[in-house]
């Protein structure tokens, strides 16, 4: 054990070496080429354009560093020789590209990806966007974003991992390993961008670009863990976001940029505008115009803009008026060229033209995006075991999302292609003798007429799956809603398909957590799937069908009405918790005194508690979690807390268990939260399996940023709980010397 142990070490040792080798020898190549560049040329690094062919003779002026939204390896080859044969300096083109959860190969959302609570799937599943992003020629990459998002009405909560910052850190994480790979001169390797820095998820009200009031304790305790985690995973692009924080937009921030992210974690790769984030700051009242808004971009850190044009246009002139230096211009070059000596651009320019097609949809990679579908599907309910339906029965097949290829993409799905999607009601097909009626066209359809068809053609089958949801222009950028209902006549779809006492089985395919109590009642089991992406079809009919197990768990709290966000399962203390007793609405007599009702922390309509919490998600079997025991009750802040317990499979089918540990910290010296997920694991057993579990979590891991703004683990006593959801599970306690 001793010799392996020395090995690993020199074998790390030897690694640190060659990569300090590597990295000096870029940094040589960086200042040699530097001393080459005229200022127009360098201006030229920190401009990106959407667009391809049109810009061929600013290429091969200099003028462009990089450019975004081409994916024909013809056309990126073509603009990429202007850029290599044809400027002065041969300076190659970075190209990019949204590959969000996938390049043709769809997975499912990010937030469905979040479901899993498999770093693993998530990693493989970004590893295999990036080799059929790279094969078109896209060697960068606008993913993953990072922001917690704690109110689904924002459209962008797709995009993310939900409102969790542990969870956050390891798919973030897991993402940028994907992407990257092991050796960034890979061809196969595709630059990851951290976005969006910070506190974009924390719009108020939902509303996408809106402000953010966010403290710098709660920026560092909760918003700003996942970037840290990726700088240090080693994540090559950062970018600035469209909101502000404490009045400052973060394209302008130079306490985010160059305080936080540069000297304080040591940040080395480049950092990019959204796009036209820096002229919007002249909306924000922060600029006076696109001129001013580039002086503000480029002094806070920002190294390249996305497409407001004010950097090729006004950097000159600013240099010559003495308001940017030209050390900040070079040394914002230098982050642009050290990540094109990085990705081996200046000696791989050019793509293979016959790539894209013989890597795209590959058999291995439809297996992943299935298998990562399959986990990310989470089980609401299922009154009296009603799935797995049986094999062979007959079921009748409607709703909107039934058959819609392109919306079960999802957003930012842009290089997906509908014709290589499977749908549920194609797959279903495999496993049942399928009727289909069409009802609903689309999730907004309010047209009723086929509803009465539909009830006809039930009674013929033995149950009926109503797959509903969202089209995938519902959610994403620009697309918030005050109205998380079902869209159009989906609710009633439901209801009519309740009234002809067949079993009804709903599939939700949706971008966001919906408010669907009312249709939990007109259902008999309810499968959730965030917009599952190309093999979605494939995973809901084995989910359906028994061929696979749920093991998907939420990873945003699902709410019971929209008037509760923003709702998150690990919010602060407050002094007047609910106790579960308080008098609700219609529980109010008439001419009642103005009494405070037992003056707590509840809604008068809905209460206090969520519809579902967060990592709640059942399975065709049940687990019992039991004899949970702690090495010591007392410890030491360098110690392990080391966590004993036994799991036991209580059903008859084999499946998977995402176990959840929770801890909260009881007394703290600023509030702290009701609980905190501090650790997870997947682990499948077979019926009626017990098995002993260990868990080994860091008491480093319970420090947070205290009163004083240091980052310390605090003595004290704390709770903590391993369980399947948040919500569940008897706490154990322990203390902290």
């Amino acid at each position: 054990m001793r010799i392996r142990s020395l090995a690993l070490t020199l074998m790390a040792l030897t690694l640190g070496t060659m990569a300090m080798a590597q990295n000096a020898d870029i940094d040589q190549r960086v200042e040699e080429l530097l001393s080459k560049m005229t200022l127009e040329e360098k201006i030229g690094q920190m401009n990106q354009l959407s667009g391809g062919y049109q810009f061929t003779e600013m290429i091969k002026e200099g003028n462009v560093g990089s450019i975004l939204n081409i994916v024909d390896p013809v056309e990126i080859n073509a603009v990429q020789r202007a850029a290599v044969e044809e400027s002065r300096l041969g300076i190659p083109l970075l190209v990019s590209r949204d590959v969000i959860h996938g390049f043709r190969t769809i997975f499912p959302i990010p937030l469905g990806m979040a479901a899993t609570f498999n770093p693993e799937i998530v990693e493989q599943g970004a590893r295999i966007a990036a080799i059929e992003a790279t094969a078109s020629g896209v060697r960068w990459t606008f993913s993953p974003m990072l922001d917690i998002a704690r109110d689904p009405r924002w459209g962008r909560v797709a995009e993310g991992s939900g409102e969790d910052t542990y969870l956050d850190v390891q798919m973030g994480v897991a993402m940028v390993k994907g992407y990257q790979g092991e050796d960034f001169t890979d061809p196969t390797s595709m630059a990851a961008c951290i976005k969006h820095f910070v506190g974009y998820g924390a719009a108020e009200g939902g509303r996408d670009y809106n402000t953010t009031m966010i403290s710098e304790r709660a920026l560092r305790n909760v918003y700003f863990p996942a970037f840290k985690a990726c700088v240090e995973a080693g994540a090559l692009t950062l970018m600035t976001s469209f909101n502000d924080v404490d009045g400052l937009p973060s394209t302008g921030n130079d306490w985010l940029l160059r305080d936080i992210l540069r000297k304080e974690w040591g940040f080395d790769g480049m950092v990019v505008t959204d796009w036209n984030s820096s002229g919007e700051m002249i909306a924000h009242g922060f600029a006076e115009d696109l001129k001013h808004a580039t002086e503000l971009s480029i002094n806070a850190g920002v190294d390249m803009d996305m497409m407001s044009w004010g950097f090729i246009q006004h950097t000159k002139s600013l240099i010559e008026e003495g308001k940017l230096s030209m050390d900040t211009i070079n040394n914002a070059v230098r982050n642009i060229l050290k990540l094109k000596f990085r990705l081996g651009l200046f000696e791989n320019p050019y793509v293979d033209e016959t790539l894209a097609r013989k890597v795209a949809y590959a058999p291995e990679h439809l297996a992943a995006a299935k298998q990562c579908a399959i986990e990310s599907a989470v089980l609401i309910q299922n009154s009296n075991n009603v799935l797995p339906l049986a094999k062979g029965s007959t079921v009748l097949v409607t709703g909107p999302m039934a058959d819609a290829p392109y919306d079960q993409l999802g957003t930012w799905a842009f290089d997906g292609e509908e014709q290589y999607t499977v749908t549920p009601l194609k797959a279903m097909a495999a496993h049942f003798n399928v009727i289909n009626v069409p009802t609903l066209s689309y999730s907004r359809d309010t047209n009723t007429a086929g509803f009465k068809a539909a009830q006809k053609a039930a009674k013929k089958a033995d149950a009926i799956v109503v797959c509903v949801g969202e089209e995938a222009i519902l959610s994403g950028e620009a697309h918030s809603l005050s109205n998380l209902n079902l869209q159009g006549a989906q609710s009633e779809l439901i209801a009519a398909m309740k009234a002809t006492g067949k079993p009804v089985v709903v599939v939700v395919i949706a971008g966001r957590p919906l408010t669907i109590e009312r249709d939990l009642a007109e259902c008999d089991a309810m499968l959730y799937s965030f917009h599952p992406g190309t093999m979605g079809g494939e995973a809901i009919a084995d989910l359906i069908a028994g061929e696979a197990v749920p093991s998907g768990k939420l990873p945003m709290t699902f709410l019971r009405d929209a008037g509760q966000a923003p709702f998150y399962y690990n919010h602060p203390m407050t002094g007047r918790p609910n106790n579960g007793t308080e008098t609700l609405l219609n529980d109010i007599p008439l001419k009642a005194g103005q009494t405070s009702l037992g003056c707590t922390s509840y809604y008068l309509d809905t209460g206090y508690g969520p519809l579902f919490p967060f990592g709640y998600g059942l399975s065709y079997t049940t687990f019992e979690y039991s004899n949970l025991t702690l090495d010591k009750s007392v410890l030491d802040k360098s110690d392990y807390i080391h966590i004993d317990f036994d799991l036991t499979n209580t059903g008859d089918r084999e499946a998977t268990e995402v176990v959840q540990i929770y801890v909260r910290d009881l007394v703290g010296s600023v509030v702290r939260p009701v609980k905190e997920l501090k650790g997870f694991m997947r682990v499948t057993l077979k019926p009626g399996e017990t098995r002993h579990l260990m868990y080994d979590l860091p008491v480093s891991d319970l420090a947070f940023w205290n009163r004083d703004m240091e980052y310390v683990v605090e003595s004290g006593e704390f709770q903590l709980w391993v369980a399947g959801d948040s919500a569940s599970g008897e706490p154990i306690n322990f203390r902290v010397n």
